[in-house]
């Protein structure tokens, strides 16, 4: 990468630069912050976000710097697919702005620069008193990159919105953080916790269509064109960093992502899949993959633990609910959202596999069924620590736990 600096042009160019940050962190809101905010050690030097286009990031991060009680000559936010660094290394530019005093640097969109990690790292390394934190798409994997971050930074993932953020986000309901186990044991102390008059179902049907982005506040309307959109954006634009991708196929991953959500929960057959969307067989199991890591798809394998059921899912769902009803025209089964829904909302924190008996297992111990109101225990009948999942139940009782629940996560 050529560097074209010309000494009163860069100083014009990054004091825009400047300009620029200080307005996205002006106007960056402080009322409701995502889960991980809290749970972020602010501390550490070199801290890395990455997570699916649309789940808050940038948001995430310009808050933190908003509420940092710096100079505004020491804090900087600069997004890294700007056309400026087409002709401008990441390197040569925050070495010059370290000189004059520059301590807290956000990096946004950092996979859509070329040589990102080992940039990151000689800053890292060279300045001992520069803070970094970077953010970018769930696809980027820091243990394969050049610059060797895995030993230096500390990385987490943001999801979208649960049911609880949501409630929080839109309607300034405010509910606990619970765990499976919280609900699962008999004494329900949990209960006081929840407002007296809330009713959870006046609210889940819309968070299941519509409340996973957070964009979604922005136009509520267009909402699932929109996401329909950000998806096209994720196969043609975010998946050609990927290593093994071939970018000519993204029309071809779209089809087999089409193919899946008309059909989730759905029992892959590669051969088929195969067929139907012209990929090779011996790509498909990549392509799958592919998906997973840009979290537009989620691969749940077999609790057994054979050699066959390792090499291939046992179901592929969508990865959240709002995509079933982006993707999906026609009729979405009420079933399969409500197994999309649990499916999204425990994995945050549990593992997930699919027993013989039941929905799914969870931490290899606990295992649940999914269903309606009217759901009985014929399916999970002898299985030892099984519990329904009902929709439409608003507290547990016995071995039915609420769907509605599982929203509670995180």
């Amino acid at each position: 990468m050529q560097n074209v600096y010309i000494c009163g042009e860069e100083s014009f160019i990054m004091q825009e630069h400047y300009e620029i940050s200080r307005i996205r962190i002006a106007e960056t809101p402080e009322k409701f912050q995502r889960f991980l905010f809290n749970k972020i050690d602010w501390e550490q030097r070199l801290i890395g976000l990455k997570g699916s286009r649309g789940t808050g990031k940038t948001t995430l991060l310009l808050q933190w710097l908003k509420k940092v009680d710096v100079p505004g000559s020491q804090k900087l936010y600069l997004s890294l697919d700007d056309i400026f660094f087409a002709n401008n290394t990441l390197l040569d530019s925050c070495s010059a702005l370290y000189k004059k005093g520059l301590k807290l640097l956000v990096l946004d969109e950092v996979h859509k620069y070329p040589n990102w990690s080992t940039e990151i790292k000689l800053l890292y390394d060279r300045y001992s008193d520069l803070k970094i934190l970077f953010a970018g798409s769930s696809i980027i994997d820091i243990s394969t990159q050049e610059g060797d971050l895995s030993r230096r930074a500390l990385m987490y993932e943001l999801p979208g919105l649960n049911f609880r953020e949501f409630l929080e986000f839109k309607y300034e309901i405010k509910l606990p953080v619970l765990n499976l186990n919280d609900i699962i044991q008999e004494d329900g102390n949990f209960t006081k916790l929840l407002p007296a008059d809330f009713k959870p179902y006046q609210f889940l049907d819309e968070y299941l269509k519509n409340g996973y982005y957070p964009f979604f506040l922005e136009d509520e309307t267009n909402y699932h064109q929109r996401l329909g959109q950000l998806v096209r954006l994720i196969l043609e634009y975010d998946m050609a960093e990927l290593k093994g991708f071939d970018i000519r196929q993204a029309k071809k991953m779209l089809q087999l992502l089409a193919i899946i959500a008309a059909q989730v929960p759905f029992k892959p057959n590669l051969s088929k899949l195969a067929k139907k969307t012209g990929l090779h067989r011996n790509t498909i199991a990549n392509y799958l993959h592919f998906l997973k890591e840009a979290r537009l798809i989620d691969l749940i394998h077999s609790a057994r633990k054979s050699i066959s059921t390792l090499q291939k899912p046992e179901k592929i769902y969508l990865d959240n609910s709002n995509l079933l009803y982006a993707l999906n025209l026609g009729q979405v089964e009420t079933g399969t959202i409500r197994e999309v829904f649990v499916n999204n909302q425990l994995r945050e924190s549990h593992k997930i596999t699919i027993p013989q008996r039941g929905d799914f297992l969870v931490d290899d111990s606990i295992t649940l069924e999914v269903g309606g109101k009217g759901k009985d225990s014929k399916q999970i009948e002898g299985v030892e620590n099984a519990y329904l999942v009902k929709d439409g139940a608003e507290l547990p009782f016995g071995n039915s736990l609420p769907l509605w629940m599982f929203g509670l996560f995180y």
